[in-house]
């Protein structure tokens, strides 16, 4: 079967798009402005990335300033971009906030969805390299190019940390900026140049370690890797998150900021009315907008975040580059078949294939709805989900999907191998052997942990080259075999390599928060709560982790 093109970029797309101006609103000040705050009142509803809470301080400033409260909910760039495509978002939202719109109008379901947006920062996309090795390459000295970066990763000079393209606004910039760069018409990328691109950007790839689905948490696993033995020559990430790092306290080592010469991608985090906004939402969304983009403003901005000011005349701090002037904008494609192939082939094609092994509790609690729940979310993984977010978020072609059911003890592994060119044969096995789960039994949790390391350490050694990770799924506590001060001194006991396989747990049913917690912690994995939403929608933003 031939995949239908994801709308992936509906994920991305979110996170990437050139804001839509048609509906008449307040319009803000185009350089900023110390005059009278203009006045609302009551709340503005925006629907926001998680990456914008650290302006929460300045929004409390704002509504004293103003008389308007930003109500932010933080949400995964999936849902937030499935909820404006469908005209959900403007059902009980008045705005959206993500790190950038330029890619919205290009989706035929959101494109309407949008109105006028205020841009309140910027953050280029760039590469962070521990000094030590920024000095070993000279590009401490001088600036490199996406091609000579990326010759130097094909190298094995270096490896570096991304967030998924697929997922994050971050890691699609940078595969823009790195397909547009070595393209190097100077124009927008079309599909012929993606696919004459494919082994240079394979060999960029290589040197691709660590992945993840959010720009912060990246940072903290990069941190991680530090401690734990494995640690990376670097990050490509918002500059922002690479001199808050830096300023953090946390690094064993500071990063030296990469400005490639070529060229950068930057996200410039427009607060955007949605269409059909009342007209208390468009007053509230000006005075809030004037707010933000006044200098003194944009001064704070910079000062407590590391984002650069959206105006002209505030002046840059000696934190940012590069050295010997500004910055080159590379462009994004224009169409929208041109964003999905991009997005696809780093999927299927382009990254290091995905080697995701998934510990499934069916012990006699998980029986009626809680099996059902899993297995419509392993199902809708497998492509029963042709929603929007379940056409990003499917098992990837060259992608290893190992299925490790538990209850009493531990079953035998089943192991499924997605090929690229054909993958309904292999995904229908997937859903036939969902659809066969069956729930009896206690719950061994720790022996299950234990056994899936032990099978990540075994193919690791036999097919490397992958990203490896577990995802834990339990509704309850240990009740026999190994408990977890076991688990902790068989973990302390592996290599390196396999202490850092992360370990994504879920929160589900009673299961235990605090040893579900610490399980992650330990592996330098992350906790996904699905106690009250849907199992299925969890699983779905696992996958930018995957």
């Amino acid at each position: 079967m031939r995949r239908t093109p994801r709308l992936v970029l509906a994920a991305v797309l979110l996170a990437l798009a050139t804001a839509c101006t048609g509906d008449p609103a307040p319009t803000t000040p185009a350089s900023g402005s110390e005059g009278p705050y203009l006045r609302g009142s009551g709340t503005l509803r925006v629907l926001a990335g998680s990456e914008l809470a650290d302006l929460r301080p300045i929004l409390d400033e704002a509504r004293d300033a103003t008389g308007v409260t930003v109500q932010l909910t933080e949400i995964g760039t999936l849902d937030g971009i499935e909820r404006v495509a469908t005209g959900a978002a403007a059902r009980d939202h008045d705005a959206i906030w993500f790190s950038s719109n330029r890619y919205l109008e290009l989706h035929p379901d959101a494109a309407d969805k949008i109105g006028v947006d205020a841009k309140v920062a910027n953050s280029p996309v760039v590469l962070g390299l521990r000094a030590s090795t920024a000095q070993r390459l000279g590009w401490d000295r001088n600036r490199p190019t996406w091609s000579e970066i990326a010759t130097a990763a094909g190298a094995g000079e270096f490896t570096y940390g991304m967030t998924s393209p697929a997922t994050s606004n971050s890691g699609y910039s940078a595969l823009v900026g790195v397909a547009a760069a070595l393209a190097g018409t100077g124009r927008a990328l079309t599909t012929d140049e993606i696919t004459a691109l494919t082994p240079r950007l394979q060999s960029f790839f290589t040197g691709h370690a660590l992945t993840s689905g959010s720009s912060g948490w990246l940072a903290d696993a990069y941190v991680h890797r530090q401690t734990a033995g494995v640690p990376l020559d670097g990050l490509i990430n918002y500059e922002s998150v690479l001199l808050s790092l830096n300023a953090g306290g946390r690094l064993s080592e500071p990063l030296t900021v990469i400005y490639p010469a070529d060229g950068v991608v930057t996200a410039d985090y427009p607060l955007t009315l949605l269409a059909g906004a009342a007209e208390q939402a468009r007053t509230n969304h000006a005075a809030i907008a004037d707010f933000l983009r006044r200098p003194s403003t944009q001064a704070k901005i910079m000062e407590q975040t590391h984002r650069r000011p959206a105006i002209t005349g505030v002046s840059l701090t000696g934190t940012f580059g590069p050295a010997d002037g500004g910055l080159v904008e590379l462009p994004f494609p224009t169409r929208y078949e041109v964003a999905n192939t991009l997005v696809s082939s780093f999927g299927d094609a382009l990254r290091k294939p995905a080697r995701t092994i998934y510990l499934l509790d069916l012990s006699g609690s998980m029986r009626g709805s809680r099996l059902e729940g899993l297995q419509s979310a392993l199902l809708g993984l497998s492509g029963a989900d042709t929603s929007l977010s379940g056409e990003l978020t499917r098992f990837n072609g060259r992608e290893q999907v190992i299925l490790v059911p538990f209850s009493t003890t531990v079953a035998q592994p089943r192991r499924f191998d997605v090929p690229s060119d054909d993958p309904k044969p292999t995904l229908d096995r997937i859903r036939d052997d969902v659809r066969g789960l069956s729930a009896n039994g206690d719950t061994a949790i720790y022996d299950a942990l234990a056994r899936g390391l032990e099978l990540a350490r075994e193919l690791d050694a036999a097919e490397p080259g992958r990203f490896t990770s577990v995802v834990l799924l339990t509704d309850g506590e240990r009740t026999v075999g190994r408990s977890l001060d076991s688990f902790r001194s068989m973990h302390a006991g592996l290599p390196a390599t396999i202490r850092s396989v992360p370990v994504f747990t879920l929160l589900f049913g009673e299961g235990n928060v605090g040893e579900m917690t610490e399980i992650a912690t330990l592996t330098g994995g992350r906790t996904f709560d699905a106690r009250t939403g849907s199992l299925a929608a969890v699983f779905k933003e696992i996958r930018g982790y995957q």
